[in-house]
């Protein structure tokens, strides 16, 4: 049952007939690797990565499952049974935009009551409950938005209205404060350069007078944008400097320093 690609001008994948949305997710791929971002980074992680997204990230490091999603649909059981046959405790969900599926909080319920640690990595635009040990958010900035001056990289998509659709649905900052009051979190920046400070400290500052729950500097991480170990030369000394000149935390991309661009990392 392939990913039905027609359908990625809305918020999720479109659902085969014979496909119970509530007890199956589109799965582009799982794989056992190290968390390459945030607070676990270099922690052996089993990845549960989601086709679909409500958004379109101009630099999206997993294509197919944005602009053009691959993979094929799954039961929740399936899926548990995969990931109980990898090593370890720690397993991360994410996309693509993992939350548009119905079925992403019973997985995650189901995951936990295995005992495993689970790592949601989301957008913050749709609020999911269910057993999530870390909420991974990642607002995205105006750098973002895909215009013709800066199309997706890795593939042919042209941008179909999503520089309107982007720009509209990129930042909710009544669903980032319900994820800040529910969960741990962190809140983790795709930084291009300098330019993206201003508009980093007015969304921490706008989220910090959205919730009562403090918003600690410590779970602010700024992390460079690059796919590749050749982009990432030319991002990761900036974003450094920018972390220590702010306060924030600086997060670097494991995967990418040791496997490039590899698939299944």
């Amino acid at each position: 049952m392939p990913v039905n690609a027609d359908a990625a001008g809305e918020a999720d994948t479109s659902v085969p007939t014979e496909v119970d949305a509530s007890e199956a997710l589109p799965i582009n791929e799982l794989f056992h690797s190290l968390q390459g971002e945030g607070k676990l980074a270099g922690v052996p992680s089993t990845f549960v990565r989601t086709a679909g997204c409500n958004l379109r990230c101009w630099f999206c490091d997993s294509y197919h499952t944005s602009w053009e999603p691959t993979g094929a649909w799954r039961g929740v059981d399936d899926i548990v049974d995969a990931v109980a046959e990898r090593p370890g405790d720690h397993v991360v969900l994410t996309g693509g935009e993992p939350t548009v599926h119905e079925a992403s909080a019973d997985l995650l319920d189901r995951l936990s009551a295995r005992g495993y640690h689970t790592t949601v990595e989301t957008n913050g635009t749709v609020f999911r409950d269910a057993a999530i040990d870390l909420a991974s958010l990642s607002p995205k900035l105006a750098s973002s938005t895909p215009t013709p001056d800066r199309p997706p990289v890795g593939g042919d998509a042209d941008l179909d209205g999503w520089t309107e659709r982007h720009e509209e649905r990129r930042l909710d900052y009544d669903v980032l404060a319900r994820y800040v009051e529910t969960y741990p979190v962190q809140l983790k920046f795709v930084v291009t350069g300098p330019d993206d400070m201003p508009e980093i400290e007015r969304v921490v500052d706008r989220l910090r007078e959205t919730t009562s729950t403090p918003v600690r500097d410590a779970d602010v991480l700024l992390m460079p944008e690059g796919t590749t170990r050749e982009r990432l030369e030319s991002t990761r000394r900036v974003v450094a400097d920018l972390a220590l000149e702010h306060g924030y935390r600086y997060t670097p991309r494991v995967h990418v320093d040791v496997w490039n661009d590899a698939p299944g990392t």
